[in-house]
């Protein structure tokens, strides 16, 4: 392995180089947003190979103007009284590659799980 140690290392920055990202997408778990609850933004990128690639808040920058972010997690407070959040990506790597998206606020309570009797 040592001897191929010098020639991995020379070849690294090209294959790092051939994976660059070509456009970022949203990609959501659900249609709404709930309140009072952490909400993860899915991020991922297309990269020049047609391969995707999950990002995290360590490539991309996220902010909404009605919310906060920690992370890749949109915090909506519990008292929100706005219908809809306008949520905003960029890609840290290359600030032109930029996506927002208008993402509603869930507005009908979860039904309740059924109680299991116990026997």
């Amino acid at each position: 392995m040592k001897p191929f140690l010098p020639l991995i290392l020379l070849l690294l920055p090209v294959f790092v180089k051939a994976q660059q990202v070509d456009s970022i997408y949203f990609h959501l778990y659900t249609d709404s947003l709930k309140k009072g609850q952490h909400n993860y933004i899915n991020v991922d990128a297309k990269l020049n190979n047609g391969r995707w690639l999950p990002m995290t808040s360590k490539e991309v920058e996220f902010s909404c103007s009605q919310a906060r972010f920690e992370g890749n997690e949109l915090v909506i407070p519990a008292d929100f009284g706005e219908a809809k959040v306008t949520v905003k990506a960029v890609l840290k790597s290359n600030r032109s590659l930029v996506i927002e998206k208008t993402i509603w606020i869930k507005t009908v309570p979860d039904p309740e799980l059924p109680r299991l009797k116990r026997q």
